[in-house]
């Protein structure tokens, strides 16, 4: 899979990009990143990038030209893959929607700036507009690391445990059950004597259940659209 990103700031991403998972599965061609510098699409002698806003107001905004070219030199004039603009005016970044768009072939992150962007890049440049949470960031340039991270992981291989993806909170609609590993014994806290048995259907369960009670003491309202069996249903009850 491959992710275009057109940013102003094109050193923020090689240092995350070049670590750990991401950089193996670049390595093994699972992923490919490539970073466009929209200053280099500016045509005045100082590559401006951004201007005053008509009508006044504070700040500056993204012109719309510098962009339009970067983006269009790229990947043409009529982009074939999703060209998703990082603001906190788009629909919430979930791992539904990281589920989405895993089956693209390529995805393009415009990362915008200062105040934001000229309205024509909304309307007619980008085809979505996602957003990682209700705040407000100095720039896309987290949201759209954030995006190629939580993408990334559900690519088949670039996870070491093939299963990792299922299990990790909100695959499933619930959170994660709790972790642990060696000392069995730390401080004087114990490793649940469950998980120490060997037996696989009660560690199974055992997990089931606490990834139940956690959704249900931290995000209750998750479990509105859960997948939940007649099983889960009953736990949840008993502990009502």
């Amino acid at each position: 899979m491959r992710f275009d990103i057109f940013t102003l700031l094109p050193e923020v991403f090689p240092p995350y990009l070049d670590a750990s998972m991401l950089k193996r599965a670049r390595e093994h061609g699972l992923i490919e990143a490539r970073i466009f510098d929209i200053r280099q699409w500016a045509t005045d002698r100082h590559h401006v990038t951004d201007d005053i806003p008509y009508g006044g107001g504070g700040g500056m905004v993204m012109k719309p030209d510098p962009v339009f070219a970067a983006v269009e030199s790229v990947l043409g004039a009529s982009p074939s893959c999703p060209v998703i603009l990082l603001t906190p005016q788009g629909r919430t970044f979930t791992q539904k929607v990281a589920e989405e768009l895993v089956h693209q072939p390529s995805l393009a992150l415009i990362c915008g700036r200062y105040e934001g962007v000229d309205e024509r890049i909304r309307q007619h440049l980008a085809t979505d507009e996602i957003s990682i949470g209700d705040y407000v960031l100095t720039g896309g340039e987290l949201p759209a690391l954030a995006i190629i991270d939580a993408v990334s992981r559900l690519i088949p291989g670039v996870l070491g445990d093939p299963s990792g993806a299922q299990d990790d909170s909100h695959a499933s609609g619930l959170l994660e059950y709790p972790h642990y590993t060696r000392p069995a014994e730390f401080r004087g806290w114990q490793v649940p004597e469950v998980l120490l048995s060997g037996n696989h259907a009660q560690i199974a369960r055992w997990r089931r259940e606490q990834a139940l009670l956690r959704t249900l003491q931290r995000r209750p309202d998750l479990l509105q659209s859960a997948n939940l069996s007649q099983a889960d249903r009953d736990f949840l009850n008993s502990l009502k």
